[in-house]
């Protein structure tokens, strides 16, 4: 599929091409076998099937280097001059068609293919979290078939039981480790077991939160050694984030104009009351800000939140009202497409949150946030971001922490871009939308 895929795009690389120069158009199918040889040499077909999650906006970087040389080759081979301002010009396009076809050969692909079959050897909270993401990830494309506790394991493993082994293992496409308590011995023996009866095998850390393993891993001989960050973002980072959220923002707000006026019609029509709904929310070190929202729920929301939620009562700095009574028809509507978030991109341009970020929360629900909790602060909140990406309302206050934590100590632009891409998807899936 992925090379089906990689055909049309390369095609329509070669028609581009053969149109600059001014070849006859059957020069376009010498893109196609170039296209697909390329692709393969730079990995975009040996990923899918070694990650227990892969998508398609982590191929970004591979897809635009894939499209560049395959561009080069061609024009090297097609008859004819090109210039390089327009072929320049072009190679956006070339790359966000690859991106794009790729996805959906990945999604007919779930479509027709049933899930990968998963035994989960483990117990407790890791065990619990595997299958807490497997419910929440649809991507991941796995059914979790059974769990079994690590002890059984253990005895299959003592002797010469490969029989047992193999009929535990039957029908299972994938063993997933989730065990604090596993040691590097039983993890090579359950190697060489998954590895002898080509079963696929996923080994959850045991680390989380701030101690969880860093992106970066460096080695020495045969010493692999965690690095983790523990210095500032970069100045250049911080300059170019801020000059990213000014350009989209202001941009943004001049092309959405057209579409706030329809909004503000609706919520003026639905029951006449202010367009904007205005909040205190923690920002940067805590700092409190007026946030904006086109407004979602009846007029009298606040007031009527005591009667709803005890803040005192709360087991964790947090709530989200699943049929929240105070949300108008209109509200409704523009909350399932985030609509409501748009008037926050005010915010971003006078430098109170950026583009992307840890959701801004209410001042009162910050205020009895924990100390563990307080990193949120080290950045500015975002208008998306790897909570509204990796599940919304449906995460619960760990869940939450746990992304954003990753996203806070590893602030890049590279990262920001790619929560953006993210965004839209998980706005159409519409999970945790209420």
């Amino acid at each position: 599929m992925l090379a089906s895929a990689d055909v049309v795009s390369s095609l329509a690389v070669g028609v581009l091409v053969a149109g600059l120069a001014g070849a006859p158009w059957a020069w376009a199918l010498t893109a196609v076998p170039l296209g697909l040889v390329g692709a393969k040499l730079v990995g975009l077909y040996d990923t899918d099937h070694r990650a227990i999650r892969h998508l398609t906006i982590d191929e970004f970087g591979t897809v635009a280097t894939w499209c560049a040389l395959l561009f080069l080759t061609t024009s090297l081979i097609v008859p004819g001059e090109i210039s390089l301002g327009p072929a320049g010009a072009l190679m956006p396009f070339a790359v966000g068609l690859a991106l794009g076809l790729r996805a959906l050969a990945r999604l007919a692909w779930r479509l027709v293919t049933p899930p990968e079959r998963v035994l989960m050897v483990g117990r407790g909270a890791p065990a619990a979290l595997v299958a807490r993401k497997i419910e929440l990830f649809a991507d991941v494309h796995m059914k979790l078939e059974r769990v079994e506790d690590p002890g059984v394991h253990l005895e299959y493993q003592s002797g010469h039981e490969e029989a047992a082994m193999k009929e535990a293992l039957a029908g299972i496409e994938r063993v997933v480790l989730a065990w604090s308590d596993a040691d590097p011995r039983f993890i090579e023996r359950l190697l060489a077991h998954c590895r002898r009866l080509e079963v696929k095998l996923s080994v959850i850390s045991p680390f989380r939160g701030r101690a969880r393993p860093a992106p970066r891993v460096s080695q020495i001989a045969d010493l692999p050694i965690l690095e983790y960050s523990t210095w500032d973002v970069p100045r250049s980072t911080t300059i170019l984030k801020r000059t990213l959220d000014l350009i989209v923002s202001v941009s943004a707000l001049i092309v959405l104009m057209p579409l706030f006026l329809l909004i503000a019609l609706a919520i003026k029509l639905d029951d006449r009351g202010p367009l904007f709904f205005r909040q205190l929310r923690a920002g940067k070190d805590g700092e409190p800000f007026t946030m904006f929202k086109f407004r979602s729920m009846c007029v009298t929301a606040e007031q009527e939140l005591p009667g709803l939620v005890d803040l005192d009562g709360l087991e964790s700095p947090m709530f989200k009202l699943e049929k929240d009574p105070r949300v108008t028809r209109v509200g409704r509507f523009l909350r399932r497409f985030s609509l409501d978030e748009l008037p926050q991109l005010v915010n971003v341009a006078r430098g109170e949150m950026s583009l992307v970020g840890p959701r801004p929360e209410q001042v009162t629900v910050a205020s009895r946030y924990r100390p563990e909790h307080l990193f949120r602060f080290e950045v500015k909140p975002g208008v998306t971001g790897p909570m509204q990406v990796f599940g919304r309302g449906e995460l619960s206050f760990e869940e939450r922490l746990a992304v954003e934590i990753d996203y806070v100590e590893n602030v890049a632009i590279s990262r920001d871009l790619r929560l953006l891409a993210q965004t839209m998807p998980a706005v159409l899936r519409g999970t945790g939308a209420f």
